[in-house]
């Protein structure tokens, strides 16, 4: 079930929100429980039982190792939950790729290849595993206390909003909510959170979804007979595609969690402005640099080492994160050119970036990560490099078809990516996600906000195209 469909937009959340406002305080988190089971047992019926069993186990494993006062014992069971954790990540999300290497490794020796049955891919593995890594991680480090009630852990890791594509909440900034969010839940909590939902299935629906089917068409052709022009417009598409597609789902979830009294982190802040690749992962998908600052980069040493350890820090976090996007070498090589860049950055580039001046550096900054987002679309690398020559192959010409209603979608795409560019720009987004609001802002953004609800249920009714791309990560 994903946020942008017709059974969840009409039938599954007023059912919910009903169910949540009718019962008493007592009885909230046991509604938010039973609406999170269901919700993530419709996509994936099986692996609730995965799901809900492992949890059950980190929890007593948690309760264990913060009970005992032996550090020898603490480790030994932080190591454990660790282990079970990304031993079902590794074993669901990565199995498949690591036979399929091996089987070719062995063709080349002529040796008999491993028989094995691919496996499905649990909805929302990759997010949930994170979120249970930093509920023992942050009880061993003593940063909050773990949860008494195991009611109130399984909401955690189920918490339909934020289950399937994130944001990725580190448990101290949600266990407080989970048995009192009091001071959030408001009348305007619940007003703001429901215009933010409806601005990120707009962003979703209007923007992502019809860029989206022109990159599908651009990268269906055959490769070969592109030329520069229509390649770029294929990653173009993309781009933004990819940008309205996820901060949508995260505006959608944020606002979702307002609704019912929980505060989570925003996790985009306008990516495409950036002025260094160092500053787009400041902006992108925040809360994973987060997870990967606090429980990779850190441990490994962070910015407290020499140079060359530094580098190389940087590089395993950055290849790390390509391979938790996916299970294949595209990944793999997208997180290695991102890491590659913030070393460059380190040793010259930023020095360099602050001669040229910030429309400049903002240029070539999306620029890299435009080119950086044909790694992310492409699965196969002979494909993908032929792409790569077939953007800079201006003696090619192959012009793709552009109509009134491409352009007019791809210039709104543009101006909302780079609208906090400007001072101006920056003002209208606090006045909406920060700033107080009163009757008259709630008139204002209410009906803007109706408006972008009912045409966006018009647009999803009579248009086909609705995938949402984090779902498979």
């Amino acid at each position: 079930m994903v946020f942008s469909s017709i059974l969840f937009l009409l039938y599954f959340l007023p059912l919910f929100l009903v169910s949540y406002y009718v019962v008493g305080k007592r009885f909230k988190n046991y509604i938010l429980l039973f609406f999170s089971i269901a919700f993530y047992s419709w996509g994936a019926p099986v692996f609730i039982f995965v799901l809900v069993g492992t949890t059950f186990m980190d929890f007593h494993l948690v309760k264990w190792m913060h009970q005992s006062a032996n550090e020898r014992k603490r480790k030994i069971l932080l190591t454990l939950s660790i282990s079970i954790n990304i031993g079902l990540l590794v074993y669901f999300k990565y199995s498949n790729f690591f036979v399929e290497n091996i089987n070719e490794v062995l063709s080349l020796f002529g040796l008999k290849n491993i028989v094995w049955t691919k496996l499905i891919l649990p909805i929302g593995i990759s997010f949930y595993t994170f979120e249970t890594i930093t509920y023992v991680v942050d009880v061993y480090r003593r940063i909050h206390q773990p949860l008494t009630n195991f009611k109130n852990y399984l909401l955690y890791i189920l918490f339909f909003p934020k289950l399937i594509a994130g944001p990725i909440i580190r448990y101290h900034d949600m266990a407080d909510q989970l048995e009192d969010r009091t001071m959030n839940d408001t009348q305007d909590n619940r007003l703001i959170g429901l215009y933010q939902f409806i601005i990120g299935l707009a962003k979703k629906v209007i923007i992502a979804n019809h860029l989206g089917e022109h990159a599908d068409v651009i990268f269906g052709m055959n490769y070969e007979n592109l030329g520069a022009s229509t390649a770029w417009i294929g990653v173009l598409c993309y781009t933004f595609q990819l940008y309205f597609d996820f901060s949508g789902y995260s505006d959608m979830a944020i606002g979702l969690a307002k609704m019912v009294g929980f505060k989570l982190p925003e996790n985009f802040n306008n990516p495409y402005i950036a002025n260094s690749v160092t500053d787009f992962w400041r902006r992108w998908h925040i809360s994973l640099g987060n997870w990967m600052r606090n429980y990779l980069y850190i441990p490994l040493g962070g910015n407290k080492v020499d140079a060359k350890r530094l580098y190389f820090n940087l590089g395993i976090v950055f290849i790390a994160s390509g391979f938790w996007h996916g299970a294949s070498w595209n990944f793999i090589l997208w997180g290695a050119y991102h890491g590659l860049f913030l070393i460059l950055e380190r040793l010259f580039l930023l020095k360099w970036y602050q001669k040229t001046g910030r429309l400049i550096s903002t240029l070539i900054t999306f620029m890299i990560v435009c080119i950086g987002w044909v790694f992310f679309r492409i699965d196969t690398i002979k494909p993908l490099f032929n792409y790569l020559k077939q953007m800079v192959n201006f003696n090619q010409y192959n012009y793709y078809q552009i109509d009134s209603e491409f352009l007019t979608y791809f210039i709104i795409a543009i101006i909302s990516s780079f609208l906090a560019y400007f001072s101006w720009g920056q003002k209208m987004q606090l006045s909406f996600y920060q700033q107080e609001y009163n009757f008259p802002k709630h008139l204002l953004i209410g009906a803007i906000s109706f408006g972008l609800l009912i045409l966006s249920i018009a647009f999803i009714t009579s248009f086909n195209f609705n995938p949402f791309i984090y779902f498979r990560f």
